[in-house]
Order: structure tokens, then C-alpha cells, then sequence
């Protein structure tokens, strides 16, 4: 739905985007991740068709956004990081003007406003001036003009700045409800809305990609091991001697204690699942088995790890 190759922009001397690839499939969400500056904003800002690339394609829908930008922008909805909203109209108004500047048909445009204040729930405030919205408020507003003529691709930059707890679980719900009927790509800074919200991410960093996949794949990668965290009630027995013994164990760590049961995170050799092993240990000594689960390297330590490399960390997937 979404296939980005080879795109670069350059200002002068600087370049923002540096030859960045990837694709986005139909009715997926793709985080777009990076620290500010990382070139996010830009590759958005292309993607829409708000200025050009310096080098490189990129197509929405099946339509090159440089050779026919009017069919991609028809099949798009963008919320930029600011929304653009028009102080002096209320909030119907303003979406009213967007309905026929978009082309909708005058007998779809009220359903299509009442429908898209509805489901960014800003009907409450239909009425009133766009200038006097809290910033959630105009943030809710921009995306209902986004989704206003149900296009096919959704591009949303920063899309719950400025929102309190409760509009961002609603947002992310919202947005998680839109996957399937549109594709989406979510840029963003803030690691836990990739996280709970995106099925796949792309990092990019200093104009560049550096790791395309699933979290879960991007965890096996960097870290080149297999992590288990088992909490056991042994009593004054030495449970962390006995899973260093086990075949497969690399290393164990405390993780902690609390009433009586101790926390232990066992790192073992890669592609090797000894969780079976450890259970029948545990049961063997006649202790009490209190949790087993496999872990991975959460966002934070992915972004982290990948951000700081000198060089890509891992391959660009298209699976």
C-alpha cells in the first residue's frame, strides 16, 4: 500500500532523509520511531506530498506521490504535528470546509462530519471557535479532518501530542480500530505508542534507517540469546546454582524478592528452549513454581541499542 525506495532530502549541505526504504502493507500500522530531528517529519511531509524529495520514490496506493500527486493526496489522510486548524470557524465548520475542499459529495458531507466527530469525540464542542479548543481538543480535531473522506492511507505525526492519559488511550484505541479498512504510519517519539499501538516499526536515525521488523524479531537480533524470568518459592535453598546447572544456561541474575519468592532472569543459548527443563527442576526440589515466561528487550533497550550504533543493527525485513 505504502512502498518508499531510495528517498533523500537534501537542504543544502544538510541532508534530512538519507536514502531511506521501506514499505507498509495493507491495512497494517507502521511505527515510524526517532528522536527528534531523525528525519521523521520530512519523510512525512513527502509522503503527503507537502514537498518534493531531493532523490528517490515513493508510492501511496498505487500512486506515485511525484508523478500523480493528486490521486495519492485523494487516497490520504495526514494529521501534521500542528494541526491546521482555521481559529474563526467552529469546529463543524471548519470540517464542513475540508469536506468540500476534499470533494465529497454535498449529500455525504454532514454524515461524514457527524461520523468523524463522533469517533474523535468532538462533538461536544461542534460549536465552538477552533481558536479557543484546548490543544487535545484541536489534536482530536485534526484527526477527525484526516479520516473526514475515509482514505485508504492514514499518515498521523505525533498524533496524541498534548493529550491527557484518558484522550490517549482513546486516541490509541481509535487508531488501533482504523487497521485493517486503512493503512497507517504513526510518527512518533514516544516509545509506548509503538509499542501498544503498531504491529511493525521503523527506527530511523540522523536521516537514516536503521532497523525495520516486529519488536519481538528486532529483540532476537540484537540480543542473540533467549531470556526466561522464573520466580520460584525455595525457602532458604539456592535456586540460582541449580539453573546455572541446567544444559543450555548461559547466565542467571536475582531480579528480586518479595514475600518469600525470588525473581530470576536465565539467559540461555539462542534458538534453545529449556523452560521444560527448568519447570521439572523447580518441581523435582519441591518447590513452588510461581511464574515462567520468556522476555525480550523492551522498546526502550531497542532504541536505545539500534540509535547508538554507528551502523544499521539489522536488516530491513519486508516480511
Amino acid at each position: 500500500m505504502i512502498e518508499v525506495n531510495h528517498l533523500t532530502k537534501r537542504f543544502g549541505r544538510v541532508t534530512a532523509v538519507d536514502d531511506v526504504t521501506f514499505r507498509v502493507e495493507r491495512g497494517e500500522i507502521l511505527g515510524f520511531l526517532g528522536p527528534n530531528g531523525a528525519g521523521k517529519t520530512t519523510t512525512m511531509r513527502i509522503l503527503t506530498g507537502y514537498m518534493p524529495a531531493t532523490d528517490g520514490t515513493a508510492v501511496v496506493a498505487g500512486f506515485n506521490v511525484f508523478e500523480q500527486p493528486l490521486d495519492a493526496k485523494r487516497r490520504t489522510g495526514y494529521l501534521p504535528e500542528t494541526p491546521p486548524l482555521y481559529p474563526d470557524m467552529t469546529v463543524r465548520e471548519y470540517l464542513d470546509f475540508v469536506a468540500r475542499i476534499k470533494g465529497l459529495p454535498p449529500a455525504e458531507r454532514r454524515p461524514r462530519v457527524d461520523t468523524a466527530m463522533e469517533r474523535t469525540r468532538v462533538a461536544d464542542v461542534r460549536d465552538r471557535h477552533c481558536g479557543k479548543l484546548s490543544k487535545g481538543y484541536r489534536q482530536r480535531v485534526g484527526l477527525a479532518q484526516a479520516i473526514l473522506h475515509n482514505p485508504e492511507v492514514l499518515i498521523l505525526d505525533e498524533p496524541t501530542a498534548g493529550l491527557d492519559p484518558k484522550q490517549i488511550i482513546e486516541t490509541r484505541e481509535l487508531i488501533k480500530g482504523l487497521a485493517g479498512d486503512h493503512t497507517i504510519i504513526l510518527s512518533t517519539h514516544i516509545l509506548p505508542e509503538v509499542s501498544q499501538t503498531c504491529q511493525r516499526v521503523v527506527i530511523i536515525n540522523k536521516g537514516r534507517v536503521v532497523a525495520v521488523d516486529t519488536p519481538a524479531n528486532l529483540t532476537k537480533r540484537l540480543r542473540g540469546s533467549e531470556m526466561l524470568y522464573v520466580e520460584v518459592d525455595a525457602g532458604a535453598a539456592d535456586a540460582r546454582a541449580l539453573f546455572e546447572r541446567l544444559p543450555g544456561v548461559t547466565r542467571v541474575g536475582e531480579t528480586g524478592r518479595h514475600d518469600g519468592a525470588v525473581g530470576y532472569e536465565v539467559e540461555t543459548v539462542r534458538g534453545q528452549d529449556i523452560r521444560r527443563d527448568l519447570a521439572r527442576a523447580v518441581v523435582h526440589e519441591g518447590w513452588g513454581l510461581l511464574e515462567l515466561r520468556p522476555t525480550g528487550m523492551s522498546l526502550e533497550e531497542i532504541f536505545l541499542q539500534v540509535t547508538t550504533s554507528e551502523e544499521p543493527v539489522a536488516e530491513v525485513s519486508h516480511e
